[in-house]
């Protein structure tokens, strides 16, 4: 299978600062990526690439096996920017029946279209509406319904859920998580709780440099580590019990509350059942109990 999308050796400078240093990686067609880091890490600067937006200064990007901004590309990668508006003078409707045409659709399938998508984010009873008389998360969830007009393979979504209430950041994430699989997304977002349910592959960026790429949901991981919430901070007794337990490798505290255990693989069957008994007999309440690490932890390393 052949990656769709493919940077190599990926470099862009602004004056003397630069943004994207040596960036490489892949992306498989069904990967629901995201792209985390700090502001001014670059991430915006390769969505902005990968839309062609902008050339590299050296390096490629290939989407689909095309250079980034090949006209064939078209209808096949769609892109939601952070700060996504509408004409306050249009509809709804109207503003997203023009994206549609611009698409190369008729003028019937354009109106078809747009009820389509309005209705993926629950919003066709407002197509008549402009933009003024939708609350925020309102526009957000229309401003992300044009992303899906005609059969994109590839989305790209800019902090989808940035500012949304709740009930609006669950609709967002339920719409990905139907989609993920039929289309290919690359999610920009400083939600690392978030991304870590909806994706299966994290780019960490900093300062334009790829820091680590990690699968969360890597089999030998999930057989190897255990994460424990618990209701109190473990004492030392606590831990030093649970560390006898058969199985265990390594235990580590990164917070208070937070135990992750490093398990021998051969031993690793049943551990889980040994735990929450030790638990219960030290009277010991705890929180969640989750197989592998945390996003988290594998980014950062905290151990």
């Amino acid at each position: 299978m052949s990656p769709l999308i493919r940077c190599t050796n990926l470099n862009k400078r602004f004056g003397r600062k630069a943004v994207l240093q040596q960036l490489g990686f892949e992306l498989m067609p069904g990967d629901t990526a995201a792209l985390i880091g700090p502001n001014g890490a670059g991430k915006t600067t390769l969505f902005s690439i990968l839309c062609g937006y902008m050339p590299p200064d050296s390096g490629s990007a290939e989407i689909l096996g095309l250079p980034a901004g090949n006209s064939a590309l078209f209808g096949k990668l769609s892109a939601l920017p952070q700060d996504a508006q509408f004409d306050p003078g249009f509809t709804i409707g109207e503003q997203l029946q023009f994206y549609g045409r611009l698409q190369g659709l008729t003028a019937k399938a354009a109106a078809s279209e747009t009820h389509r998508v309005l209705s993926l984010v629950d919003l066709a009873s407002e197509a008549k509406q402009k933009a003024s008389a939708l609350s925020h998360g309102m526009r957000k969830r229309a401003a992300i319904a044009q992303a899906f007009i005609g059969a994109p393979q590839l989305v790209l979504l800019d902090e989808p859920t940035a500012g949304l209430d709740p009930a609006n950041a669950l609709a967002i994430r339920k719409l990905i998580s139907a989609f993920s699989g039929e289309i290919s997304f690359l999610i920009s977002s400083h939600n690392i709780f978030e991304l870590e349910q909806l994706c299966n592959k994290v780019l960490f960026l900093d300062k334009g440099v790829l820091q680590s790429s990690v699968n969360t949901n890597l089999t030998l991981d999930h057989a190897q580590f255990l994460t424990l919430q618990l209701e109190q901070e473990a004492d030392q007794q606590l831990l030093l019990q649970l560390q006898q337990l058969p199985g265990v490798q390594t235990l580590t505290q990164p917070q208070k509350k937070q135990l992750v255990f490093s398990l021998h693989a051969a031993q690793a069957t049943g551990f889980d059942i040994r735990l929450l008994q030790s638990l219960a007999s030290y009277g010991c309440e705890y929180r969640s109990l989750t197989k592998g690490q945390t996003l988290e932890q594998k980014l950062f390393d905290i151990t």
